[in-house]
């Protein structure tokens, strides 16, 4: 079983937005399971501390390493699954890495708070930083309920039709073509007359090549690697392409 454990100073916050729709049906069926863990457990001290003041002076608060590596050595289990940390410093989230941690036994995701957590613990419990995007959030609560939502959605069972989960932006590199439903016309704006032509091969062909407008107007950096990606796979295996003239 694909299984999420979170390590946060705030567990009343799952499974929140993940019990319900898809992934809250999937969760109740047993197609995954969620396991939120208080930091506070592995302190030591009556008052159940979890931080102190930053080494070298600055404002708020850091986690305390000792403490953290408590409640993740605490929560592993066979076998060894990723170690997360969401942060606005790690590598930002995308879907190929979404697929990887779906396809594996579920990951271990430690919630930061205050100012962050203490570099020794990331280093010694070798904690992935990872990033939604370039914001600050009050906690990486929010962060690891869009992180697993991202997960589950692509599990065996949770999606009615195994394309819903291929056949959408950055599956492909590229941004979703644009979608349509009935009515036919809608204040004064139809439905492109190819989508109700039933030429399935027109279809496909002006969705691709809704797709790649899209990524090359609004993500010129998408579109930027997936045309040296295209590149690299066009030229034959041990051959090198000569780019010099004369």
């Amino acid at each position: 079983m694909w299984r999420a454990t979170v390590l946060t100073l705030f567990p009343e916050m799952f499974p929140g937005p993940l019990g319900i729709s898809l992934a809250g049906k999937a969760l109740a069926s047993g197609v995954w399971a969620l396991e939120a863990r208080d930091i506070r457990d592995a302190a030591t001290d009556k008052h159940r501390s979890v931080d102190d003041t930053p080494a070298g002076g600055g404002p708020g608060m850091v986690l305390r390493a000792d403490v953290l590596a408590a409640a993740i050595d605490a929560a592993r289990s066979a076998p060894e699954r990723p170690r997360l940390l969401m942060s606005p410093r790690g590598t930002p989230l995308t879907q190929k890495k979404v697929m990887e941690l779906a396809s594996g036994p579920g990951p271990l995701i430690v919630c930061g708070r205050f100012e962050g957590i203490d570099q020794r613990v990331i280093e010694a419990r070798g904690l992935e930083e990872i990033s939604l995007g370039d914001y600050v959030l009050s906690g990486g609560e929010i962060a690891a309920l869009a992180l697993i939502d991202a997960c589950v959605r692509l599990l065996p069972g949770v999606m009615g039709k195994l394309s819903s989960g291929t056949d959408e932006s950055f599956s492909d590199g590229l941004l979703e073509y644009p979608q349509y439903t009935r009515p036919q016309e809608f204040e004064g704006r139809t439905i492109p007359d190819v989508l109700v032509s039933g030429d399935h091969a027109k279809v496909e062909a002006w969705r691709r090549a809704q797709a790649e407008a899209l990524t090359r107007t609004r993500r010129p950096d998408l579109w930027a690697t997936k045309t040296v990606q295209t590149a690299t796979q066009n030229i034959a295996p041990g051959v090198r392409k000569d780019t010099t003239k004369g």
